[in-house]
């Protein structure tokens, strides 16, 4: 079985996307809270895209016609970050992380509207499993129900915006070239941000020592993480099967949190037997998924 180089990113994305998580989980627990974590990611992404200047592409037109394009993506990217910590904050990375495999179908049915491309019958097959096993790995959490339908319906909501992100990246990026248009639509985000400094409950000088170290450590690992899947979506386009292979993050996300999560103070990993089992068939599932899209 050939399998693409390009969706080797992807596929480390989803590992080092859950750690992030995991993190920004202990950060927010820590008293970070949602609007200054999101703020700190923000502008922690934004930094490391600047590098990207330095490395030009020719530019296909005029610069003036296009540049509200990266801010539109950057402002998409900036809400759907929002709506994901919102997510992680109130409830489980092993919940939100996996119905954020979602993103797969949303962006099949994007590139499909948006982008005129076909879409080979196995990847729709693909997204419909990948869906399917979402449900099996990410609602299926014993214990507290409280706060599920809050956390998912935010998930959800930042799944779609990623999505819609993720594929006018794909459209738009040729014109401008993918180092002048990541930097770009990354310090819009980090720009927009300051948006969110009225809704601080403190200064970010109130955060506690260890919620800093969490913090960043997590914004850092966020940042290499969308910089990685961003780079694939602008170099070689394959949004849909991008984030197909990216959704394994549901299943790296069982396991880290079974395994390591008491490391990051996650006291997600004491699962029962019918949770883990209906995890099993979801993490099956989501390697059917991952398989029928490179092969």
């Amino acid at each position: 079985m050939h399998f693409p180089v390009h969706l080797l990113i992807p596929l480390v994305g989803g590992f080092t996307y859950v750690v992030g998580a995991l993190c920004m989980k202990c950060a927010t627990e820590h008293g970070a809270g949602v609007w200054r974590s999101t703020f700190v990611a923000n502008g922690v992404a934004a930094l490391a895209f600047m590098p990207l200047w330095f490395w030009r592409e020719p530019l296909v037109g005029s610069l003036a016609a296009v540049w509200w394009q990266p801010v539109v993506t950057g402002a998409l990217f900036m809400v759907a970050q929002l709506c994901l910590f919102l997510a992680i904050s109130r409830g489980d990375v092993s919940v939100t992380t996996p119905v954020m495999g979602t993103k797969s179908v949303w962006v099949a049915l994007m590139s499909s509207l948006l982008l005129g491309q076909s879409i080979p019958l196995a990847w729709w097959i693909a997204a419909g499993l990948g869906a399917v096993a979402v449900a099996l790995l990410g609602l299926g959490r014993g214990g507290q129900h409280r706060r599920l339908g809050f956390s998912v319906t935010w998930t959800l909501v930042g799944a779609w915006l990623f999505s819609l992100s993720d594929t006018l990246t794909a459209k738009w990026v040729p014109a401008m070239g993918l180092a002048r248009y990541l930097p770009m639509m990354m310090a819009a985000m980090g720009l927009l941000s300051f948006g969110f400094i009225p809704f601080f409950r403190a200064g970010l000088g109130e955060i506690s020592g260890v919620a800093w170290r969490w913090l960043l450590l997590g914004s850092i690992v966020m940042a290499a993480t969308n910089a990685g899947i961003l780079s694939a979506l602008g170099h070689w386009g394959d949004a849909t099967a991008v984030n197909i292979v990216f959704s394994s993050r549901g299943l790296w996300s069982v396991l880290l949190v079974r395994v390591a999560g008491h490391y990051f103070g996650n006291s997600e990993g004491k699962l029962g037997a019918a949770v883990l089992g209906r995890r099993l068939v979801g993490a099956a599932l989501m390697v059917v998924a991952i398989v029928l899209v490179v092969t």
